[in-house]
């Protein structure tokens, strides 16, 4: 006779919990580090299949495309059918997508092979956050949310440097390749431990669906057209399609119980702040990703193997704020501890924009480590705050609208470099880091708001409720 899957009502027991955190870790890692380990290799993949750099291009767009346009709806699906499940096929999507994009031979099916990656990372991503609500008790949350955080700042930061090194001893394919082993690992760790949840009673919305993989996907293509100066009526149409579809999907969206798009999450203050806050934060950190190391290789000459190593204090400052952030968070307002933290990280960035004419390795430094200890100190305490902002059984919606923030923060910077470097060829770098910590203020006095009385009643009413279902359960 067999029995239903037992539904932890505040978190998992050890050492499941510990079982279950280690899964979502690894999946991130791998989901994180393919978004960037193909720029580095690009231009050998381009050089070995013989293609060109205008369509091997799409060895990244079509990976990044796939995730955007599909987070939300298969966050939605993870509601519906169990946060558990969407993970474990899209782990075991991923997997399998990495052994093709090894075994391609042209740069088609390396495309291809690299958008079915993309949806499996999107199944992978979309639900991370809800999962660690879920293994961890209430009480623990902030410190589920912050070893989350590190492990995809982290992930981000150290992705180039990996690429670099497998490509120093063995070909590209080996980059995908090595996907195989530690996707069938985790996919055995994650039957095992994973938290099931209980399945929603509404069905999947594939109209919404529709629309909204087409605002962002269209959306984030003309934000793309602009950054790299295609043609304005190009630009104008694009962003036409994605408003209309953007309207339509608001609307059918306000007559939904459970939403897609999360219009019901979104009218709670403290959960419109923090997506606000996010995507203007994630705009100032990959203005400066990707402007720093052109900005340290024109401006100061440094080598390759020199701006590696003079980048990494940044993810090792992270790696100690973003743990830390998770325990203060249980204690301080994470509205203050993410302004705190976003303006440090625009100190951080403006003392990089002004480096001397000749900076020694400690100028850049201790530079880096403190926009990196800035960052960490925000993204934890944000995060919690938009998962645990949400109730329970909108984890989901949450977890999904986190990621397609961060998507729409860190698209908007690379396009705005790229943007600036076209029009200021010189000082095309420094401008950016100055337009970063510009974003990252706008970021602090958007997470400052959060303390106002209207923020805290909306935190204070989900937190309510959630203790009356848990109660209830």
């Amino acid at each position: 006779m067999s029995s239903a899957p037992t539904v932890h009502a505040d978190g998992l027991p050890q050492p499941q919990r510990n079982q279950a955190i280690l899964t979502i870790a690894l999946g991130i890692i791998m989901a994180v580090v393919d978004s960037a380990i193909a720029n580095v290799a690009l231009p050998t993949i381009a050089a070995d299949l013989d293609a060109s750099p205008a369509f091997s291009i799409w060895i990244v767009n079509g990976y990044q495309l796939a995730i955007t346009i599909s987070l939300l709806p298969l966050a939605s699906l993870g509601e519906i059918v169990g946060y558990r499940r969407v993970y474990l096929v899209g782990l075991v999507l991923f997997t399998l997508a990495s052994a093709f994009c090894a075994l391609a031979h042209t740069l088609p099916l390396l495309t291809v092979a690299r958008i079915v990656q993309g949806f499996g990372a999107a199944g992978i991503m979309s639900v991370n956050a809800a999962l660690v609500r879920f293994t961890y008790p209430r009480s623990l949350l902030g410190r589920g949310i912050g070893l989350n955080a590190l492990v995809v700042a982290c992930s981000a930061a150290v992705g180039p440097t990996l690429a670099a090194g497998i490509l120093a001893v063995g070909s590209w394919p080996w980059l995908f390749a090595i996907n195989v082993p530690l996707g069938a690992v985790t996919l055995v760790l994650g039957l095992r431990s994973l938290p099931h949840t209980k399945p929603a009673s509404h069905s999947f919305d594939w109209q919404s669906a529709g629309l909204s993989a087409i605002t962002f996907g269209v959306g984030i293509a003309a934000i793309d057209s602009v950054g790299h100066g295609e043609a304005a009526l190009t630009c104008l149409v694009q962003f036409a399609i994605a408003l209309v579809a953007g309207a339509l999907l608001i609307y059918r969206e306000t007559h939904m119980a459970s939403p897609l798009l999360p219009v019901d999450l979104l009218r709670i203050p403290v959960f419109a702040l923090s997506i606000a806050t996010s995507i203007a934060s994630f705009c100032g950190q990959m203005l400066a990703f990707v402007a720093i190391p052109f900005y340290l290789q024109s401006r100061f000459g440094y080598s390759a193997v020199h701006m590696g190593l003079l980048i990494t204090p940044w993810p090792i400052a992270i790696a100690f704020a973003a743990p830390l952030a998770g325990r203060l968070v249980e204690h301080y307002p994470a509205g203050l501890l993410g302004g705190i933290g976003l303006t440090l990280f625009a100190c951080g960035l403006g003392a990089l924009a002004l480096l001397p004419a000749a900076p020694t390795p400690l100028d850049v430094i201790w530079r880096m480590a403190l926009a990196g200890a800035g960052f960490g100190l925000f993204q934890t305490p944000n995060n919690r705050t938009m998962i645990a902002a949400a109730p329970r059984e909108r984890a989901g919606g949450a977890s999904g609208m986190l990621g397609t923030a961060r998507l729409l923060g860190q698209t908007t910077g690379a396009a705005l470099v790229a943007l600036f470097l076209g029009l200021y060829p010189i000082d095309g770098t420094r401008v950016a880091l100055l337009a970063g910590v510009g974003f990252a203020l706008c970021g602090a006095v958007l997470s400052m708001l959060r303390l106002s009385p209207a923020g805290a009643r909306g935190a204070e009413h989900v937190r309510v409720q959630d203790d009356q279902r848990l109660r209830g359960e």
